[in-house]
C-alpha cells in the first residue's frame, strides 16, 4: 500500500499563490506518476497537472502558465504551486498516485483550496 498526505492548502485571494505539497510512504517502488486532481462542489474530480518518473509533465488548459508540478523521486514527494489564483480554482485538491506495473492508483485524503474574490 501507498499512504499520501497531502498539505498547504488554505484560504488566499484571487491573484495570490499557494504550494501544495503531497508525501508519499509505504510500498512507494515503482510509483511512476504523481498527478494533483481537483474537484469543486457539484462538479466532476479532474486532472489538474501530473508528472511522470522521467519528468514530464502534463496540465490542465486552465492552469496551464500559473501552476507549477514538480517532484522528488528519491523522496517521493510532488509539489504544486499555485501562482495567480482564480476563485474558480477553489476545490478540494487530491493528491494521486499509480503504480502501472502493478495496476494500482493511490490517492490522499484531499486539501481545501479557498480562493476569494
Amino acid at each position: 500500500q501507498v499512504q499520501l498526505v497531502e498539505s498547504g492548502g488554505g484560504l488566499v485571494q484571487a491573484g495570490g499563490s499557494l504550494r501544495l505539497s503531497c508525501a508519499a510512504s509505504g510500498s512507494t517502488f515503482g510509483i511512476n506518476i504523481m498527478a494533483w486532481y481537483r474537484q469543486a462542489p457539484g462538479k466532476q474530480r479532474e486532472l489538474v497537472a501530473g508528472v511522470s518518473s522521467g519528468g514530464t509533465t502534463n496540465y490542465a488548459d486552465s492552469v496551464k502558465d500559473r501552476f507549477t508540478i514538480s517532484r522528488d523521486n528519491a523522496k517521493n514527494i510532488v509539489w504544486l504551486q499555485m501562482n495567480s489564483l482564480k476563485p474558480e480554482d477553489t476545490a478540494v485538491y487530491y493528491c494521486n498516485a499509480e503504480r502501472n506495473l502493478y495496476g494500482m492508483v493511490y490517492w490522499g485524503q484531499g486539501t481545501q483550496v479557498t480562493v476569494s474574490s
